[in-house]
């Protein structure tokens, strides 16, 4: 069940939904939508007579599991990653390498993708690999040069966090947390994260359904961060001459079914650097409010992804691309918007 709550209503109003909840032992969360109101998610239904209460804008008695993910909840969210907005209209590129190498060679890469457009910079201090014996990141040095690139170029960092215990180091450095794609489902770590004042920048699994994917947003987004944003990153397929399959149906679809701001990384949706640029277009054509790109000087010599791995001037003739797409497909597409839920007015 959902319950808007006007923003005029009394305190007693939000009281007694609560208190409606905690006697029939349901789950009750609350977040602000863009008009200032209270809406609450009920994992649940309560009865009719509990909810004669004034200042009751409407109720959704029938609801998708992922409830304050969900578009009925609130219109479009705009999520601040240090000064820059995600998800107001305008495309953001996150862009940097794989993993942090070194601080010089992090130095020289963020100055690069500044240049080139990027207005985030990307880079991890810890990383997952598939082998054991791969380089798995420099950690809290890492981190450390990470910040330090920071306040060198202006732009605001994310990176990667794989444990629990993690989270509260790496949000003294970084601007936002990254949880990727092997980490989707580590409840735990969505759960430690939701109760950060950083952003989420939470990326699909690579066999998970869209419903699972909401779902690990919805761990974020009940344990308190409403700062979530989605990335595609491409699904595993059959076809062995792609790293992953860029699944772009999502991007449209999410839009429909969330309120969070969605980017694309084609970098790994296609494991491949020649397929970058056109996949890239591909995805802001999409809907995409932006995109991450592994990004380094000289992508051959990256200790990390480099088969996927583009140049600065490959990003730079990306973000122009970018903004010509942008400019001529806003006249022609109105902002993506949920089919109208079904509501039932309190009375």
């Amino acid at each position: 069940m959902i319950i808007e709550i006007a923003q005029d209503a009394p305190s007693s109003t939000m009281a007694a939904i609560m208190q409606a909840a905690e006697d029939h032992r349901l789950v009750a969360n609350s977040l602000t939508n863009e008009h200032g109101a209270t809406v609450v998610g009920i994992g649940g239904s309560l009865p009719s007579d509990r909810l004669d209460l004034p200042g009751i804008a409407r109720v959704v008695a029938a609801h998708k599991p992922y409830m304050l993910a969900s578009s009925e909840m609130r219109g479009p969210s705009i999520v601040m990653v240090g000064e820059v907005a995600v998800g107001d209209g305008t495309p953001v590129t996150m862009a940097g390498p794989c993993v942090i190498e070194g601080r010089d060679s992090l130095i020289e890469n963020a100055l690069l993708v500044r240049e080139a457009g990027a207005r985030i910079l990307r880079g991890g201090a810890y990383k997952p690999r598939t082998s054991p014996y791969s380089f798995q990141g420099l950690g809290e040095e890492g981190l450390r040069y990470l910040a330090e690139a920071r306040e060198l170029t202006g732009m605001p960092v994310v990176t990667e966090v794989m444990e629990p215990d993690q989270v509260e180091l790496v949000a003294e450095y970084a601007d936002m947390l990254q949880i990727g794609s092997r980490n989707m489902a580590n409840f735990p770590l969505l759960k430690k994260a939701g109760k950060s004042t950083r952003p989420v920048l939470l990326k699909r699994g690579f066999s998970a359904t869209l419903e699972e994917f909401l779902m690990s947003a919805e761990y974020i987004l009940s344990h308190g961060n409403p700062n979530v944003i989605l990335c595609e990153r491409g699904i595993r397929g059959f076809d062995s001459a792609f790293r992953f399959n860029l699944d772009l149906n999502a991007v449209p679809a999410l839009k429909e079914l969330t309120h969070l701001p969605v980017i694309v990384d084609p970098s790994h949706g296609t494991g491949r650097r020649s397929l970058v640029p056109r996949m890239a277009m591909a995805g802001m054509a999409a809907g995409a409010d932006g995109l991450i790109l592994e990004v380094h000087p000289d992508p051959d010599s990256a200790m990390c992804d480099a088969a996927q791995t583009i140049t600065p001037a490959t990003l730079a003739q990306i973000q122009r691309g970018v903004e010509a797409l942008h400019g001529a497909l806003t006249p022609v597409f109105e902002p993506m918007r949920a089919p109208e839920p079904m509501v039932a007015a309190a009375d």
